[in-house]
């Protein structure tokens, strides 16, 4: 396990930075932007077999880890909301 969260430590930047692009770059629904995070981040944990001696299975879990965390590390740092969610008015 410790091994999958440092793996997922290092991949976290290249996948914000992505994640990141893509939003910049494609207009989305915000409600799917966890998603395509999480899809990025199994790419690039499954892409960086060559930096790795982890297996496939354990790249995958650190990729998606490090995806789910670069959306909420931007939301936490970046876009700061005040409110509650689902809200009227």
């Amino acid at each position: 396990m410790q091994d999958i969260l440092i793996f997922a430590t290092i991949v976290l930047p290249i996948v914000t930075a992505l994640v990141e692009l893509v939003k910049r770059s494609i207009i989305l629904p915000k409600n799917i932007v966890p998603l395509i995070a999480l899809v990025i981040g199994l790419l690039v944990g499954g892409v960086a077999y060559p930096f790795s001696d982890l297996d496939l299975t354990m790249r995958l879990w650190s990729g998606g880890l490090a995806g789910l965390a670069a959306t909420g590390l931007f939301e936490l740092a970046i876009n700061k909301r005040d409110g509650n969610t689902n809200e009227k008015g």
